[in-house]
């Protein structure tokens, strides 16, 4: 294990931690030595996705839409751990299946419930042991579609694919809540970064091949994203080896935005 990047002792709570991209990010802090504790609804999907692993993460019934939930997994982290060294908030929720110029206020405000206020939720919950740790840092699981606009080209043969208004703007708000807190909370100490990731299409819409294709050739990479790309941004986040790092947002595109 190269030691600059070791994350042994360190207790790191990430939401939507086997999901798609989230169980990538879960498997590689494992794999560097973190007591990894997935925040999610289904403790037989956790169970299920990690099967194969050695070491398991510890699972925590969370509903991230749902204060109460939140609280109770907050005290029950207080409970078991006694602090948290890391909270990644990667998991969303949002209503879709509406025109983008034609959202209702319900579905709209879906978007900015699931994605920031649930991340705002869960990093004041668990302030208070974040601030029991030496090294406290939090992570925000940004997108491109926060920075900028789709290309809505690239849609145009697959429009169910399309990036919802409401989602970029929440990823928005997420990136400068970054910001925010990372000044906020600078004097301390408490890190607070985020990662926005680009091109990373599921199992599911990677099928349509023509699709990501157009989104490939977007990068200056000429790839896709598979989910093992954002592991080593979040490791290093995670680790003492970013102890100078805050406030800043890690993009993982493939240099999407750049041209």
């Amino acid at each position: 294990m190269n030691e600059i990047f070791d994350l042994t002792g360190k207790i790191i709570a990430i939401t939507g931690g086997y999901g798609y991209l989230g169980s990538a990010i879960t498997e590689g802090l494992l794999q560097y030595g973190g007591e990894v504790l997935v925040l999610g609804r289904s403790e037989l999907k956790c169970k299920d996705r990690f099967k194969h692993l050695e070491k398991q993460p510890d699972f925590f019934q969370t509903d991230i839409n749902d204060l109460s939930s939140v609280k109770q997994t907050a005290q029950s982290i207080a409970e078991k751990y006694g602090r948290l060294d890391v909270l990644i908030n990667n998991a969303f929720s949002l209503e879709g299946a509406a025109a983008p110029d034609a959202m209702s206020d319900e579905i709209f405000l879906s978007g900015l419930t699931g994605s920031l206020l649930s991340a705002y939720r869960l990093i004041r919950e668990c302030l208070p042991l974040l601030r029991r740790s030496e090294s406290a840092s939090i992570v925000n699981v940004g997108s491109i579609y926060g920075m900028v606009a789709p290309d809505f080209s690239i849609y145009e043969s697959a429009p169910r694919y399309l990036n919802p208004p409401h989602y970029g703007v929440a990823k928005a708000g997420l990136l400068q809540l970054t910001r925010y807190l990372a000044s906020l909370f600078g004097k301390e100490t408490i890190r607070v970064n985020s990662l926005s990731p680009g091109p990373f299409p599921s199992k599911e819409v990677s099928k349509n091949t023509s699709f990501v294709d157009a989104l490939a050739k977007k990068t200056v990479l000429k790839r896709v994203g598979t989910p093992e790309d954002l592991q080593g941004a979040v490791i290093w986040l995670c680790s003492n080896s970013s102890s100078f790092v805050t406030g800043q947002n890690i993009v993982v595109d493939g240099g999407w935005t750049i041209i």
